[in-house]
Parts: structure tokens; sequence; C-alpha cells
């Protein structure tokens, strides 16, 4: 039954998020630098009385705005995300048993799997069809205005934006922050290319669609 499947999307979106959020944990623990969105949520948080994962929550919400204004479809997919990976992240960090790593090169090879994991976990609930996270739908909606840029290219420019945002709010930097403006975006395509996923064609379902699906009696999602 369709009440089922859409069910099963919540759980699958659930779980890449766990996934992603993972990831973007491991950039935080690699300790070279903060991934440019993580920057700029932690200089966020240095300038409220927010934490770091309350501060990157709030982000997010106001992102889901830009999307609004982009008019990019919000699904579910979107609010789980704008509301769960923040706190995700900060439950990682706190329960992280492992000593904080002072090595560069063991940072490095952390920060490239974090990368991994990030683009795998929006690969899982991508696939949910119901709309990308915030930051995701603000990729997408970028990278529908630059139909002739690959995907990845697109998360470089965009991560650069936020890295400068970052920076200006005196988000803890390094050669992770670097690394992350241009390597994220160069993993997701790698990734992807090798999963044969696009991002951008992915026919998503949005709040009104999904709500809609579920006021359905019955009878009428049988086939």
């Amino acid at each position: 039954m369709r009440r089922k499947r859409i069910v099963k999307e919540w759980c699958q979106i659930v779980a890449g998020l766990i996934v992603f959020a993972f990831g973007v944990h491991l950039t935080i623990y690699a300790n070279i630098g903060l991934a440019p969105w993580d920057c700029l949520g932690m200089g966020i948080a240095r300038h409220t009385v927010l934490n770091f994962g309350l501060s990157m929550t709030v982000m997010a919400l106001v992102i889901v705005v830009i999307d609004l204004l982009m008019k990019e479809r919000i699904g579910f997919g979107t609010l789980i995300d704008a509301l769960l990976t923040g706190n995700l992240v900060q439950l990682y960090n706190t329960v992280n048993p492992l000593p904080e790593n002072h090595n560069l090169w063991l940072g490095i090879l952390i920060m490239a799997a974090g990368f991994v994991f990030m683009a795998l976990g929006m690969w899982i609930y991508m696939r949910s069809a119901q709309c990308c996270g915030p930051r995701d739908s603000l990729l997408v909606g970028l990278g529908k205005r630059m139909p002739k840029v690959p995907i990845g290219i697109v998360e470089i420019i965009l991560w650069s934006g936020v890295f400068v945002a970052g920076w200006l709010l005196g988000g803890p930097i390094g050669i992770g922050t670097l690394i992350g403006a241009f390597g994220a975006g160069a993993v997701m395509h790698v990734v992807y290319t090798l999963i044969g996923f696009e991002p951008r064609d992915i026919r998503h379902r949005d709040v009104t669609e999904v709500v809609r699906e579920l006021a359905e009696k019955p009878e009428q999602t049988e086939s």
C-alpha cells in the first residue's frame, strides 16, 4: 500500500541522515579545520547562545526559506533533515570515545572518509524522492540553474561561498576547510559517477503531494 511505502521512505530518509551525519562527524573529528558548512555553523554558535547542533538546525531552517524563494520543492525529507541532522552530528561528537586526532595525514584520510559517508548518506535519502535536505535542495537548485556544470563542481562553488561566510564569522578554519571546499564536491562527483546516480534526475514529491497520498482511501492506492 502507498501509506506503507511512504513510511518506508521516511525510514530511508532517517537512515540516510544517520550515515550523512556520521560523515559530518568524521570531518570534525579529523581536527584539521572544519568543513565549510560546519565552519559556518561554529561561527554562528560563537556569536549566539546556541550550541553547534542547534546553530546548524537554525541555519537549516533559514536555508529552507531560501529554497522556497528559489521555488525548490520542500518535502518531508527537507524538514526531517533540517530538524535531525545537526542534532545527530552533535550526538556523534558527544559520544565519540576516541582521543582527539593530532596527525595531519590521518586527519586528511578521516576527512576524505567523511566525504564518502556524506555522499552515500545523501544518495540513500535522496532516493526516497521526498525532496532533498535544505543544503542539498540549495545545491540542486543551483545545479538546475547551471545544467551544463557537473553537480560536484556546483558544490565546490557553493562550499567556497560558505567557507568565506564561516571565515568572516570567526569559524575554525584550517587545511581541512580548504579540502572541504574543494574535496567534498570532487568526492561526491566520483562516488555518484561510480554508482550511476544523478540527483537532478529525481522527480521529488513535496509535502503537499505526500500528504495527499496519505489522505487517499486505501482502495484508491491499490492497483
